[in-house]
């Protein structure tokens, strides 16, 4: 675990290291609260703290405070080590920002203990987050694919729309639908049909551009959303994916698998609203479908000028 230090006076500062460096920590140290605050900001920031009250250039109280302030989704463990006993100060400790109190001349043992005590916090706290994080992954993506899911992919619909509204840029979207996917499970099974849609989420992740973004609308149907500048055309950035899919064959179990796309693409100004891109989309999808699949078109009209 990194530890850091700030103590002002040598002798203590390198007693607390020589403790901490023997139960196997990494020590940092500090020799003034400014220092100590440089040294506690993110992403560099230690573990755990042990900070003196008394220090030059800035008090332990003050550092205490600005640290807390800083928005962290890994708050550190801070140990306040000072000669200052009664309760009044612990409570100003605590409620600075202190998680544990330590005072001077402090006991050997009693350092560890409190030091241990701050590593299971940590490692309790490190848990509870991945835990959060696993759940919030869940709850936004596809479990198949991995692409963001129908809500997830529609909540990013509405920021793009936003963005756009606040920047007046256009922003383009393609309903894209796998053509004949039932004929691939009903020829070659379900499993294999899942390849196939873990296979073209990979071309199409691999053909869009970073600040594009790709989500799984339901069953063989992804919609991509596209930022565009200016009198870009957005038939072409569609017609691109249709064929950069039926040129790149799935590998599956049941072999190398060939699928097409259609894609109904619309694009709009920062006034459309999400239904009437999703509609409009829509719309130049079934086009799509009608007119021989394996395309892509393009909505007659943008979406609200």
């Amino acid at each position: 675990m990194r530890i850091l230090i700030a103590e002002d006076d040598c002798t203590t500062r390198k007693t607390l290291a020589g403790v901490l460096k023997k139960n196997g920590h990494e020590v940092l140290e500090a020799v003034n609260g400014a220092e100590a605050l440089q040294s506690m900001q993110p992403p560099d920031a230690p573990d755990l703290a042990i900070v003196d009250w008394i220090m030059p250039e800035m008090e332990g109280l003050e550092v205490l405070r600005r640290v807390r302030a800083i928005q962290t989704d890994r708050p550190i463990y801070i140990i306040m080590l000072t000669i200052k006993g009664d309760k009044a100060d612990i409570i100003a400790g605590l409620e600075a920002g202190a998680d544990d109190y330590l005072p001077k001349p402090f006991d050997h043992g009693e350092l560890s203990a409190r030091v241990e005590v701050g590593r299971r916090l940590l490692e309790m706290q490190g848990k509870l987050i991945e835990a959060r994080n696993a759940l919030a992954h869940e709850a936004t993506h596809d479990p198949l694919t991995g692409m963001l899911n129908r809500r997830a992919i529609l909540n990013h619909l509405h920021k793009e729309l936003s963005r756009a509204r606040r920047h007046g840029g256009l922003l383009g979207i393609g309903m894209c639908d796998i053509d004949h996917f039932k004929r691939v499970n009903d020829t070659y099974g379900h499993q294999t049909g899942d390849e196939v849609l873990c296979g073209l989420t990979h071309i199409l992740s691999e053909s869009i551009r970073e600040y594009d973004s790709l989500g799984r609308m339901g069953g063989e149907e992804f919609l991509v959303i596209t930022p565009m500048k200016a009198g870009t055309d957005p038939a072409s950035v569609f017609d691109r994916l249709c064929t950069q899919v039926a040129e790149s064959p799935i590998t599956t179990r049941s072999g190398a698998l060939s699928v097409t796309l259609s894609i109904g693409a619309a694009y709009a100004t920062a006034e459309s609203t999400v239904d009437e891109l999703l509609e409009a989309a829509d719309a130049a999808l079934y086009r799509a479908k009608k007119e021989g699949r394996n395309r892509a078109c393009l909505s007659e009209e943008r979406v609200r000028r």
